[in-house]
Formats: structure tokens, sequence, C-alpha cells
């Protein structure tokens, strides 16, 4: 079994994020609806939260890896070689998750850096503070990703 990760994420470092010039914004800071839509706080507070999301994600990959390493160096007896393996598939696949997440992180904040954030990337109406709360890394507004996945579904049940 390969234990190298197929794509090491983690040499961007946070810096290497579009350094902006930042409004300072307070730690209990929450974007508002009443606010104009996507202003430089709002911006700058999602900036901070991708970018600690993505520093805690790739902080929890050398984590992972170094377990797996470990575990696969370790000696073990035929019957705990089938409860090592399993766990070791999990971890490689949480991190095969955890690098696309990477990858959905970098993308957002290319999007603050172009000033595309926040909008849908399919009919450029915003997406909404509350929904950007709940998934910082989203592209489509509710009612983009609803009919995205309505297609999906009816393709399925064609092919089936």
């Amino acid at each position: 079994m390969n234990m190298d990760v197929r794509e090491d994420l983690s040499h961007k470092e946070v810096d290497d994020f579009f350094p902006m010039e930042e409004p300072d914004i307070s730690e209990d800071y929450i974007p508002s609806e009443d606010e104009p839509y996507m202003n430089s706080r709002q911006l700058t507070y999602f900036r901070l939260k991708l970018l600690s999301w993505r520093k805690e994600l790739v902080s929890l990959l050398g984590v992972n890896l170094h377990q797996i390493r470990e575990e696969s160096a370790k000696e073990v007896d035929v019957i705990d070689q089938g409860t090592l393996e399993a766990n070791t598939a999990f971890k490689i696949c949480s991190q095969d998750r955890s690098q696309k997440i990477i990858r959905d992180i970098d993308a957002a904040l290319e999007r603050i850096h172009s000033m595309t954030y926040g909008y849908c990337k399919e009919t450029g109406e915003e997406i909404g503070i509350k929904r950007l709360e709940a998934r910082p890394t989203a592209t489509l507004s509710l009612e983009a990703q609803s009919w995205s996945e309505r297609g999906k579904h009816y393709e399925r049940s064609i092919f089936q």
C-alpha cells in the first residue's frame, strides 16, 4: 500500500494567499445582511475564516500521515493486520477528503482575491451570508445548487 500523500498541498503558507489591505475586524465580528454585500470587512472575515480552516486541515494532514507511517512500520500479528489495514485505508480516505477541501479553500481564496467570492458561478447572483457561513467554499446559490442536484438525480434515474 502506498503511504505517500498523492499531492502535497501544505507547501503554501498562509502569507502566500494574496496579501490584501484589510480592515481591522474584531474577533466577535459577524457579517450582517444589513451591510453592503461582500464589502471589505466581509471579505476579510471570510478570508480569515478560510485561512484558519486551511491551517487546521494542513496540520491534521501532517498528523495523519505521521500516524500512517508509524503504524505501517509496526510488526503486527496476522489477526491484527486486517484491523490495521482497515484503519490505514480509512486514514488515507480522510487524507484525500482533506486535500479536496484544501483545494476548495484555495479556490475560494482566489475568488476573494479576484472579488468574485460570494457570487454564484452559474447565475452571478449573491450566494448569501448565511450560506457562506455554513459553507465558506460554496460556489452556487441555493437555487442553483438545488437545480444542479435535481439534474444529477434525474440523470442517475435515467441510467439505472
